[in-house]
């Protein structure tokens, strides 16, 4: 089980970058695979990084590493999780073996200096990690890079009561004209569906059980509010931050996309209607762009070193990125994504002591989805649907595959 400490932290994350980060168009990430990186180099670094990294993380310097080991076997405990841990060096990189030996690594390989075969070396691991939903590393291999420590988390869940596929024409709104892939359940617990009272406005919230203690839950804001603050005040809810109205008190107009009607029942219990679209979304992330956010703005400085933990050599991080995608079907949800930090030498160039021989290889308008595990509230995925999938004429109705 993860500490309720550390996915406070990691929930902290994802809402800070979901509304610095979303914007028109769709995207999907997750801090759960960020925040283990950047616990594993909050502990061995130094000076302002260090402070930095673990205001970023919402926790102790001191202590970080532990956490982020704790949470990367967490996640791969979980049912319909994967995480692995990978770790590439250059031979004439010396690690600390204190810092070394506490990685739950999966693999620690090497840095050739062979740019190419380098770069298909972590590719093959990121595709094999996923499941081949991320095909390459998202970061391009240099002959100096001395290190790249990366994150692969892979989750997937099947529905307890699958879709219905359908074609779905919208009438009005940013999808209208379209011929899109409709997914429809009927009859579900109507604890499934609430509503919060937020700041800015009702937000309509969906809970969408998977078989394996994985939910998704779809968020509807109105049409005004932003796809960042709809994942914001979504990931706010899980505290228990506003005000909730559950699904069986709900009236006309209580929230986003809600009608109310009655319907016969033998037992009285009231029951909600989904509707909603599947969807693919793909994103690349380059955490540069907010260095503040993660923690990142001195340790980019490669004017001096800031990881005396890792090794001797003066370190500093020159590329911090992730590719993730999630797919939301008739049967099921399924997401990855990789998450590289690499590093070049800081300050003046060094020259290793010795030399050594070498021998090289060859819903129905944008709405926000959370990937939550059920037991411990951890937000794995967090995403903004813009782009859903279109219908294809040519294929029967059913569930289908996904």
């Amino acid at each position: 089980m993860v500490a309720e400490t550390t996915v406070r932290s990691v929930n902290d994350m994802t809402a800070r970058w979901a509304r610095d980060a979303v914007g028109e168009r769709g995207t999907v990430l997750t801090a759960a695979g960020v925040w283990p990186l950047l616990a594993l180099l909050a502990g061995p670094a130094t000076g302002p990084a260090r402070k930095e990294l673990a205001d970023a993380l919402g926790t102790d310097a001191e202590h970080a590493v532990c956490e982020g080991c704790d949470l990367l076997a967490a996640l791969g405990a979980a049912d319909g999780v994967d995480a692995a841990l990978g770790l590439w060096t250059q031979r004439t990189l010396a690690l600390r073996p204190e810092w070394l030996s506490g990685l739950p690594l999966d693999l620690h390989g090497e840095l050739t200096g062979d740019a190419s075969a380098d770069q298909e070396a972590l590719n093959a691991w990121a595709r094999r990690h996923t499941d081949g939903l991320i095909e390459r590393m998202p970061v391009r291999v240099t002959p100096d890079m001395l290190l790249v420590l990366a994150s692969a988390l892979l989750v997937r869940t099947t529905w307890k009561r699958p879709f219905r596929e359908s074609p779905l024409q919208v009438a009005e709104g940013p999808w209208a004209g379209r011929d899109l892939t409709g997914l429809n359940c009927y009859r579900l617990p109507a604890e499934q569906l609430r509503v919060h009272r937020t700041p800015a406005g009702p937000l309509t919230a969906f809970d969408v059980l998977g078989e394996n203690g994985l939910d998704v839950q779809l968020l509807l804001g109105p049409e005004d509010m932003t796809g960042g603050e709809v994942l914001h005040h979504g990931l706010t809810v899980l505290g228990g931050g506003y005000p909730t109205v559950p699904g069986a008190e709900l009236t006309e107009g209580a929230g986003p996309g809600l009608t109310v009607t009655t319907m016969p029942s033998w037992d009285g219990s009231s029951r909600a209607d989904l509707s909603t679209v599947r969807f693919t979304v793909d994103a690349e992330h380059d955490l540069l762009k907010r260095p503040e956010l993660f923690g990142l703005e001195t340790a980019t400085d490669n004017s001096r070193g800031h990881f005396p933990g890792i090794s001797e050599t003066p370190l500093a991080v020159s590329s911090a990125r992730q590719a993730a995608t999630a797919t939301f079907g008739p049967l099921g949800f399924r997401a990855a994504a990789v998450t590289p930090v690499a590093m070049n030498v800081a300050g003046a160039p060094q020259i290793p002591p010795n030399e050594a021989r070498l021998v090289s290889a060859r819903f129905d308008r944008p709405f926000g989805f959370l990937a939550v595990h059920r037991a411990s509230g951890l937000v794995l995925v967090a995403g903004w649907v813009t782009d859903p999938d279109g219908w294809d004429h040519s294929r029967p109705f059913g569930p289908g595959m996904w």
